[in-house]
């Protein structure tokens, strides 16, 4: 019987190959893998979910919201183009566990979740796992983390009925927002949003996904599965 993470890698790759006309990309790149092989994804789901932790699904964490299915998780964060020297905001952090995964490649992460308890319970499971360049805010993550900023990735991990504008101001030039956003009725798209060297914003949709909405005075769910 396969490891469980070698089964939920291979689930991955397979979706990236079965999505590569659309997203360009036809597996997880050798950095990501990696970092999804080394982070416990079994620390960052409740208890009675344990069994369901190497699945390639998204799975609830309590105060309506979910873990993010693990491909979504790959596929975002290959889409931010990280190196060992980025800085990356998080809006919408959740349990930790998409925090982790870019706390395994960048050299800093600061992450917003409007939830206290989540905050709080993300806060100590990365501290206990020894992600000690990762920085959390309880509030508002449409706002971004104007102190911190500029950053080279901003990720965002519900779906916006347009480009929250304080957002891709706050990336450097050249650096990347990934983010869903609503299409139409019940539809989202996945965008990658690059801010020029003069300040302008090149957007360029990538995959149909479903995602929980960004509710007005909250900051995003962490969650998000394939449409």
């Amino acid at each position: 019987m396969k490891d469980p993470i070698d089964r939920l890698i291979r689930r991955i790759r397979d979706d990236y190959q079965a999505t590569a006309t659309t997203t360009g990309l036809e597996a997880p790149s050798p950095a990501v893998e990696a970092a999804l092989r080394h982070v416990p994804r079994e620390r960052f789901v409740p208890g009675d979910l344990v069994s369901r932790a190497w699945d390639n699904t998204a799975l609830p964490i309590g105060h309506g919201q979910t873990i993010s299915q693990p491909f979504i998780v790959a596929l975002m964060t290959d889409l931010l183009a990280l190196d060992k020297d980025s800085r990356v905001l998080e809006v919408g952090t959740g349990c930790g566990y998409q925090t982790a995964v870019l706390a395994e490649m960048a050299a800093q992460v600061h992450t917003i979740e409007v939830v206290p308890e989540l905050a709080q319970a993300a806060r100590e499971r990365l501290r206990e796992l020894g992600y000690t360049r990762v920085e959390t805010r309880v509030g508002d993550g449409r706002a971004g983390w104007p102190g911190a900023a500029p950053f080279d990735a901003i990720l965002v991990t519900a779906a916006a009925p347009g480009i929250p504008p304080a957002l891709p101001e706050q990336l450097r030039p050249g650096g990347r927002l990934v983010l869903p956003v609503d299409s139409g009725w019940q539809a989202q798209d996945l965008m990658v949003v690059t801010r020029a060297q003069d300040g302008g914003l090149q957007r360029h949709k990538v995959l149909g996904v479903r995602f929980v909405p960004l509710v007005p005075g909250q900051n995003p769910p962490a969650t998000g599965e394939t449409d």
